[in-house]
C-alpha cells in the first residue's frame, strides 16, 4: 500500500516501531492479539490496527499540499476535514477556513465563495447538491479532492443496486457528513431510505409488510427518504450499503434481518434482497477486529483516543464499555491526575469528570487504542501521561526492546 507524505509531527516514535514490528511479522493481517508493553506497574495493551487510515492520510497529504502549492490564495474545507481537533485546528491555523460545521450548519455564506478560491470536498465526501453549487460558482474541486476511495466505493455499489430497481437502505447516521453524502448519491440512483439501527429496521419491517400506511412512513422517517419515496411500491426489492464506519456486527444484523423478512415475503429465488456483503472500509474492519482482540486478553480499564464526533471511534467506546471502565479522551490533556480523568460520554453527548480512575493495585492493565483519525503522536502523548502517574516504570527504551526481541523471537519460530 502507498506510503503518504503525512507531517512528522502527526508520527510517533513508539507507535510507529511497534506498527512496524506487527506488521512485518504479520503482513496479512492475520493476528489481532494486541502488542503488550509491560512497564513494571503498568502495563498497556495496544490494540493491533488503530490511527490513521488510508482515506485519512491521503486527506491529509492533499491538504498540506494545497496549501504548499497555493500560497496566498483562498483555501476552503466544506467540512471538518477529518473527525480529529489536532488535525482540523492544525490546518485552521494554517488559514484553512471551514464553510459548514460537521452537522451541515452553515459557517460561511456560500456568495462569499468565488471562483478565485480553492474549495477541498473532506474524506466524507459531499452531496450532489454542494458540487453543483460550486460548479455554478466556477469553482473547480478535482484536483484536491480527498474523499475516501472506500466511500466513494459505497456510491458505486448503491449506482448497481439502482441500476437493477432495488431501493437502497442506507445503514447510517442521518446526521452524518458521510451519510447525507451517501443519502445524496443514492437517491440519484434509485429510492433511498436510511435506518441508523436495527430498531429503525425492524419499524421499517412494519412497511415491508404492510402493516403500516404511508402516511405514517413519512412521518417516522422523515428527513430520512429519497423524494418520490413510496414505501408500498419501493420496498419490495432491497439493497443495503452502509456509513463506512458503522459497527459491521450491527451492518450484518440489519442485513441479514432484512433478507429474512423479505424472503418470507417473496421467497428465497424471488431476488427480492441483494446481497451486497457489508461496504465497511478496511480500516473500521481492522479495527474493530483488533478491539475484539483487545477485549478477549480482559483488561482494569481502556482508554480510547480520537475525536469526540468521530463515528469509528465512538464504536470502538462502545465495544470497548462491554468489557470494562472505558474512557473516551481526546488527547493527554484529559488526564487531570492520578485521581481525575475528563472524558467524553457519547451517550449524553457531554465531556464528563470521573474520580478514582485508576484501580488501586500492584498492576494495572489498560487497554490503549484509537479512531481511524487520530494522530499516533497524540496516543503516544497519552500513553506518557499515563506512565508519569505510576513511580518506579521501566524505561520505554527497556520496553520496546523485549517488544521487539519477543517478535523477533516468533519471527524465527515461523
Amino acid at each position: 500500500m502507498r506510503e503518504f507524505d503525512v507531517p512528522e509531527f502527526y508520527r510517533s516514535p513508539i507507535i510507529s516501531q511497534l506498527k512496524e514490528i506487527r506488521k512485518t511479522l504479520d503482513p496479512k493481517k492475520k493476528d489481532f492479539t494486541p502488542t503488550k508493553l509491560d512497564f513494571g506497574p503498568v502495563r498497556f495493551l495496544i490494540a493491533r490496527h488503530f490511527g490513521f487510515c488510508f482515506g485519512v492520510e491521503n486527506a491529509i497529504e492533499r491538504a498540506y499540499k494545497a496549501l504548499e502549492e497555493n500560497p496566498g490564495k483562498r483555501i476552503y474545507f466544506l467540512s471538518e476535514m477529518i473527525h480529529n481537533p489536532l488535525v482540523n485546528s492544525d490546518l485552521q491555523s494554517r488559514g484553512i477556513r471551514f464553510i459548514l460545521d460537521t452537522h451541515g450548519k452553515q459557517l460561511i455564506e456560500w456568495n462569499e465563495i468565488t471562483s478565485d478560491d480553492l474549495v477541498i470536498i473532506p474524506a466524507f465526501g459531499t452531496t450532489l447538491e454542494t458540487k453543483q453549487l460550486l460548479a455554478e460558482k466556477g469553482v473547480t474541486t478535482d484536483e484536491y479532492n480527498t474523499t475516501c476511495p472506500f466511500v466513494e466505493r459505497v456510491w458505486k455499489m448503491s449506482k448497481k443496486l439502482g441500476d437493477k430497481d432495488y431501493t437502497i437502505v442506507i445503514h447510517g447516521k442521518s446526521n452524518h457528513e458521510e451519510t447525507r453524502a451517501t443519502f445524496s448519491h443514492a437517491a440519484q440512483e434509485g429510492p433511498a431510505v436510511i435506518v441508523k439501527n436495527l430498531e429503525e429496521t425492524k419499524l421499517l419491517e412494519e412497511y415491508i409488510r404492510g402493516n403500516k400506511n404511508s402516511d405514517e412512513f413519512y412521518n417516522d422517517f422523515a428527513g430520512k427518504y429519497s423524494k418520490g419515496f413510496q414505501p408500498d411500491v419501493h420496498l419490495r426489492k432491497i439493497g443495503v450499503v452502509n456509513q463506512t464506519t458503522m459497527l459491521a456486527s450491527e451492518t450484518k444484523e440489519i442485513a441479514a434481518y432484512i433478507k429474512s423478512v423479505v424472503e418470507e415475503l417473496y421467497g428465497e429465488n424471488n431476488k427480492a434482497f441483494a446481497d451486497t456483503r457489508d461496504s465497511l472500509c478496511y480500516a473500521t474492519n481492522d479495527n474493530q477486529s483488533a478491539t475484539y482482540g483487545l477485549l478477549q486478553e480482559g483488561a482494569d480499564l481502556a482508554i480510547v483516543v480520537g475525536g469526540y464526533n468521530s463515528s469509528n471511534t465512538t464504536h470502538l467506546v462502545e465495544l470497548c464499555e462491554e468489557k470494562c471502565s472505558t474512557y473516551f479522551v481526546s488527547g493527554k490533556e484529559k488526564l487531570k491526575s492520578t485521581d481525575t480523568i475528563q472524558h467524553f460520554d457519547w451517550r449524553k453527548k457531554e465531556e464528563v469528570h470521573s474520580v478514582n480512575f485508576l484501580p488501586k493495585k500492584e498492576k494495572v492493565d489498560i487497554i490503549l487504542t484509537s479512531g481511524a483519525s487520530c494522530p499516533d503522536s497524540t496516543v503516544e502523548a497519552v500513553l506518557r501521561s499515563l506512565l508519569a502517574f505510576f513511580p518506579d516504570t521501566r524505561s520505554v527504551e527497556d520496553v520496546l526492546k523485549e517488544v521487539k526481541d519477543l517478535y523477533a523471537e516468533k519471527d524465527e519460530l515461523i
